[in-house]
């Protein structure tokens, strides 16, 4: 029997380890259930808060069923992804914004309480238009183009409506991109692969050694999303040929009752890439990786050794917690260029669905 070439992760216990997440500022790095956001101040010093985030699945293990777990993973990891951004935002210690009178007004009258309940609107209206943008308006182009040629694309409207979806997800990341606050983002996104690619080489850790990696990683929610959008092309054309779905409506009910199901094959999908390198895993996973040529930027030394630092402080294990500190507070003595001007401490939305692709965390 001839030997076999052994799979990626029976050979590389460091590969899928860690997972992480381009924040404010910084990089949060994932690793079992320990999380560490590293964010970096204006004179250059590192700060890191370290939180505890354990799956549900651990508890019930029946959860862990093959693409129900997906499902249940990229809940946990928009809810992960949340803390996260807020934690960094608290972590940066930054000039903040002075309150507006109705701020002032709101908390004088109502308390913080309140405030709070605003943010939750805020948020669900963002994800209200997030939907309209990325669900409604491709169905809505859709029906134009029926109304401007006259045919009725019966067998094909999910897969042009699924085109239209990219080609929308292009032009966001594309135009958010052109924004300074947002390449910043981006250049910690790439920070954040560099250095998880590094780790994973098992080369020392150093923003030298990791400058020298690809800011491209198979596990990355960019691809994640891309993986999401061509499973649904696929799914929903197969759907949408049954007799009785070519309501609006019905079509609107079948994509929410069918999300999980997509989002489980396609975590399933990313999770198998990820650990496994061969010729069919290259090929599916060239779209995503083409498209991080978006969501990723070159990062500099520094933005580099934030990520690091993130990664070291959550795998203890194997980088001892004493050395980690010795270094977070060496960054306190050496004073580091301020920050691109103009560029404020913020993420882009789409990173808190970026991912939802590994299962150790939001994305790699």
């Amino acid at each position: 029997m001839k030997n076999r070439k052994k799979d990626a992760a029976e050979t590389d216990p460091r590969l899928g380890k860690v997972g992480g997440q381009a924040v404010m500022e910084g990089v949060m790095m994932k690793a079992g259930d320990r999380t560490c956001t590293a964010v970096r101040q204006e004179d250059g010093s590192v700060t890191v808060v370290t939180r505890n985030f354990s799956s549900i699945r651990k508890k019930h293990k029946w959860l862990n069923i093959p693409v129900l777990r997906g499902a249940i993973n990229f809940v946990e990891m928009m809810i992960l992804s949340y803390k996260t951004l807020s934690i960094s935002a608290d972590a940066f210690v930054g000039e903040t914004e002075e309150e507006s009178k109705f701020e002032k007004w709101i908390k004088d009258k109502f308390g913080a309480k309140l405030l709070d309940f605003f943010m939750v609107i805020a948020t669900v209206l963002g994800l209200a238009l997030g939907l309209a943008i990325f669900i409604y308006l491709p169905d809505l182009l859709v029906g134009g183009l029926k109304a401007l040629t006259r045919a009725e694309f019966r067998y094909t409207s999910a897969l042009l409506a699924g085109l239209f979806r990219i080609l929308i997800f292009l032009l966001y990341i594309f135009l958010v991109s052109r924004m300074s606050y947002i390449r910043r983002t981006f250049e910690f996104h790439g920070a954040e692969h560099k250095s998880i690619a590094c780790f994973e080489a098992g080369e020392e850790l150093t923003p030298e050694n990791a400058k020298k990696y690809t800011r491209f990683h198979p596990r990355c929610g960019t691809s994640f999303i891309f993986v999401l959008m061509l499973l649904s092309i696929l799914i929903f054309t197969l759907v949408f040929l049954i007799p009785g779905t070519n309501a609006p409506l019905v079509r609107l009910l079948l994509r929410l009752l069918l999300l999980p199901l997509v989002v489980g094959i396609g975590y399933e999908y990313i999770m198998y890439a990820g650990k496994h390198c061969n010729r069919v895993t290259k090929i599916c996973s060239a779209p995503g990786l083409w498209m991080q040529r978006l969501t990723t930027r070159e990062p500099d030394l520094e933005q580099l050794n934030v990520a690091i630092l993130a990664l070291k402080s959550a795998l203890p294990e194997i980088f001892p917690a004493e050395e980690v500190e010795a270094e977070i507070a060496r960054t306190r003595k050496t004073p580091a260029a301020p920050p691109e001007e103009g560029a404020a401490p913020e993420s882009p939305a789409p990173d808190a669905a970026d991912g939802a692709a590994a299962g150790n965390a939001p994305e790699a």
